[in-house]
């Protein structure tokens, strides 16, 4: 059974109410098990080039490696294994756009955002880096499983400010981590399991600052059946609410079972493909 049999995906971006352009960028394949989202930032056009390299590094970058360690699965399965992979990825993505940004003066500090989703036998392994999301909707649970590298976020934490004081808070936007700024970068990974029925999400924050939770788990359940439907949705409601930054949303509902078959049963879908 192919991974594209088992995953549905459908991504959606809008540069919303209020810019003039949209430095989101997005990539979702079902395929290869892989979903991306970038929010850029930066001066001139640097956001939307500084989301665009990370999109197109780490795409190119997993397109290349997927195959052959589908092809040495021994060590694919390993959680650990998916988190160093995943920091791997990411770091490199990280020195280029810092390097590029180094080459060009007008590119100078510009950075991103980063939400990465690597589906692999029955588990996903993300990364994020910044402030956009991933939620997951398991039944009539809807969780948000990342935490945002956020100056807000801190101030949660430390008891500064209630999370109810922070939709209302200014400076939201100001996150404390962003690739390509600097030529090293912390990335946060994890690895959960999934189910047969879930509902993923990754958001930009052009999503999360306009739709509270409530409401984005409502149009999940509602719509959810459609993705392209579902996305279009949240895109719209965000831009109802106000549209003030860029929107970026992609969903992926998985169908069912993807477990990589190991030793000799790996050897027999070898011969029979």
């Amino acid at each position: 059974m192919k991974l594209s049999d088992m995953l549905e995906m459908a991504a959606y971006t809008d540069p919303g109410l209020l810019r003039s352009r949209n430095e989101d960028a997005v990539f979702a394949d079902a395929a290869l098990g892989i979903a991306i989202l970038a929010d850029g930032m930066g001066g001139y056009n640097a956001g939307e080039v500084a989301s665009g390299m990370a999109c197109t590094l780490l795409a190119t970058g997993f397109a290349r490696f997927v195959p052959t360690c589908n092809e040495h699965i021994d060590g694919g399965g390993d959680p650990a294994f998916v988190r160093q992979h995943l920091v791997d990825e990411v770091m490199a993505a990280n020195r280029a756009i810092f390097h590029a940004a180094q080459g060009e003066s007008r590119y100078v500090g510009m950075g991103t955002t980063l939400v990465l989703a690597w589906f692999y036998d029955n588990r996903v392994g993300v990364a994020h880096v910044g402030d956009s999301r991933f939620y997951r909707l398991r039944r009539n649970d809807f969780e948000l499983l990342t935490r945002d590298h956020s100056l807000l976020q801190e101030q949660i934490d430390s008891g500064m400010i209630s999370p109810e004081e922070a939709r209302f808070a200014e400076h939201r936007n100001l996150v404390t981590r962003a690739l390509g700024v600097y030529p090293e970068v912390d990335v946060e990974v994890h690895v959960h399991d999934v189910q047969a029925g879930d509902l993923l999400l990754l958001c930009s924050d052009g999503l999360s600052e306009m739709v509270d939770e409530e409401g984005i788990k409502q149009t999940l359940q509602t719509l959810g059946g459609n993705l392209e439907l579902a996305a279009e949705q949240l895109v719209h409601l965000a831009n109802d609410n106000g549209g003030r930054d860029n929107i970026s949303v992609i969903l992926i509902r998985v169908l069912g079972d993807y477990a990589v078959a190991r030793g000799w049963a790996r050897r027999l879908w070898a011969v029979m493909k």
